[in-house]
């Protein structure tokens, strides 16, 4: 029987996310599997990956073969680098210390560049959060011009009306008073 680690697909349209699990190659995609050992939701910024390093690790020594993307979510993970580290301490190019030291480098830079991307991805909302109320702030201070500008041309126009009205009832006024 052959063995494949895969992606299951899961959730609504557009908005999808995988189950990882081995399953034979015979069985529909989103069919019958053997054993879940994760999953993968891509919808969040930088995608949640949930998995069992030990079961998988457990299914890639037994000889289950990985699809594409569940190989390079495994590489992601660091599951295919213990895999090689594991076949290097059984030839007896390396000790079991050499190889934990070395996922141990590994896995600490991966972290940092996660950890990096999660950073920039805050400061980017942040950055853009600013320029945002910047922008609100510019708009309100125009509407705010506007506003007074038509209150200032109220007003004037209300001054010359009342000015007008002055003028008119006092020319009312005048020839009344000559005759």
């Amino acid at each position: 029987m052959a063995v494949k680690i895969r992606l299951q697909r899961h959730g609504k349209k557009n908005f999808a996310f995988f189950h990882i699990v081995v399953a034979d190659s015979r069985s529909p995609r989103d069919g019958r599997f053997i054993e879940q050992i994760g999953s993968y939701n891509p919808n969040t910024n930088p995608a949640t990956i949930i998995i069992d390093a030990e079961r998988a690790l457990a299914w890639l020594n037994v000889g289950a073969q990985p699809t594409l993307t569940a190989k390079r979510i495994l590489s992601y993970e660091g599951i295919l680098l213990r895999k090689h580290l594991q076949g290097g301490v059984a030839k007896g190019a390396l000790t079991e210390a050499q190889a934990e030291a070395k996922f141990a480098a590994w896995k600490a830079q991966r972290d940092e560049k996660v950890n990096a991307k999660i950073a920039g991805l805050k400061m980017d909302s942040i950055e853009k959060a600013k320029a945002a109320k910047a922008a609100e702030a510019k708009v309100n201070e125009a509407r705010a011009e506007a506003i007074a500008k038509k209150k200032a041309e109220a007003e004037e126009a209300a001054r010359k009306a009342a000015e007008e009205a002055a003028a008119a009832a006092a020319e009312a006024e005048a020839p009344a008073e000559e005759a």
